[in-house]
């Protein structure tokens, strides 16, 4: 794996940030820390970034203030902006659709607004809904969960490569990264496998805020950058989990229903490439894993790794939907217990590494999806081989340390 950095300079000359001491505490009624988001910053400054500008927002249900409110409709109700668009991604802007799906164009019963598509959509296809749309500043304000195959993240970089070629400014209202930002883990994409859950070359537990991103993006992946500016954060720290941000938790997906489920998805979701259910459809998304002939072995087998921060449950389950709808299978439940010291992705590679050793109708999916989600075919070859946890984790140390390197010159937060 190469990550190439294409000059910060020139980075530098077309990106902005609306930062002041991104990492200082922010008073709240306790006297401590109160983190203030990207769209709080905004609105205290008057909206001064968008003055004078058809703006459109690129948002979804997350997209909201700290009592509830839609950024859509706060900002549909101010006249200080020029709201003339919505852009909706996967699951749509009210998030009505389930995975795989988006509201289409319609127009928003609530603002009457103009709402446009973007799911699937990318170069000149969305450059030109942009045009149409009759913006001038486009504004990404989406709540991440901190994994790379999450295609939020992408909706960012697709939206940001066709504001480029549209001719539009680009203006990102960061939120927390809900898992941390402490560190990158796990294997980093291999372009060869690039796909919707995986556009470039970063790890598949990035540890990085969207404006974060939104700067490596542009200094590194763009073939040219677009006019970024970033509106960053006050009172958040890269240690901080998302109950540390007294923020409302609202679904990104419908398979993310809360904290804990983001928490343990970089790790976990790696069973969509296999023939087990990864929990959806039960109330315990990314939580729960199992199949049809799955008993306590597994969780037997799981504990014995003394992974950190983690415990296993022998668990039985029926999910309503997707893989094995309606009927009980069995697996385990992840229950961690620290926070600080748990790793996901290292724990993803262990379930598959154990759940194979344990249970004979292990399978990957025949499409070999497993591949795009960890981003080369190193974890299912190896855990093919019989290669233990420890030996498939260090396969991508050399790969995992240099985009580590590369992802230290875009980060605003200490």
């Amino acid at each position: 794996m190469t990550v190439t950095r294409r000059g910060l300079l020139a980075a530098g000359t077309a990106a902005t940030a609306l930062t002041a001491a991104p990492a200082a505490a922010a008073p709240g009624a306790d006297g401590g820390r109160r983190l203030r988001t990207g769209f709080e910053r905004l609105a205290a400054d008057g909206y001064a970034p968008l003055d004078g500008q058809r703006v459109g927002v690129v948002t979804n249900p997350t997209g909201i203030t700290r009592d509830a409110r839609h950024i859509v409709d706060v900002m549909h109700a101010d006249d200080r902006v020029d709201l003339v668009a919505v852009f909706g991604p996967e699951h749509g802007f009210r998030g009505t659709a389930q995975a795989g799906g988006s509201e289409g164009r319609h127009d928003d019963p609530a603002t009457g607004l103009p709402v446009h598509d973007t799911y699937l959509k990318s170069g000149q296809p969305l450059a030109d809904v942009f045009t149409a749309s009759g913006v001038d500043t486009v504004v990404f304000d989406i709540q991440d969960v901190g994994a790379r195959f999450y295609t939020y993240i992408w909706t960012l970089y697709d939206c940001m490569a066709a504001a480029r070629l549209a001719g539009k400014r680009f203006v990102v209202l960061d939120r927390p990264n809900p898992v941390t930002g402490r560190s990158a883990q796990g294997p980093v994409l291999h372009r060869e496998f690039a796909t919707f859950v995986g556009r470039e070359p970063i790890a598949q537990a990035h540890g990085m805020t969207v404006a974060e991103l939104a700067r490596l993006f542009n200094g590194e992946f763009l073939s040219a950058p677009v006019p970024l500016e970033t509106v960053t954060m006050t009172g958040w720290r890269r240690s901080d989990l998302y109950d540390a941000s007294g923020l409302p938790w609202v679904p990104p997906s419908p398979n993310m229903p809360t904290p804990d489920t983001a928490l343990v998805y970089s790790g976990t979701c790696l069973f969509e490439g296999t023939n087990l259910s990864e929990g959806r459809g039960t109330t315990r998304p990314f939580e729960l894993l199992g199949a049809e002939g799955i008993d306590r072995r597994w969780a037997e087998e799981a504990n014995r790794l003394g992974l950190p921060g983690v415990r296993f449950r022998e668990a039985y389950f029926a999910p309503t939907s997707s893989k094995f709808q309606g009927r009980t299978v069995g697996g385990i439940q992840l229950h961690v217990h620290d926070r600080a010291a748990f790793d996901p992705v290292r724990t993803g590679i262990g379930l598959l590494v154990t759940a194979r050793r344990v249970w004979s109708g292990f399978a990957w999916r025949p499409d070999h999806w497993i591949d795009r989600l960890t981003g080369s075919p190193w974890v299912r070859t190896a855990i093919d081989a019989g290669a233990g946890t420890d030996e498939v984790v260090a396969g991508w140390r050399d790969e995992l340390a240099a985009f580590r390197r590369v992802r230290g010159r875009y980060l605003l937060y200490r």
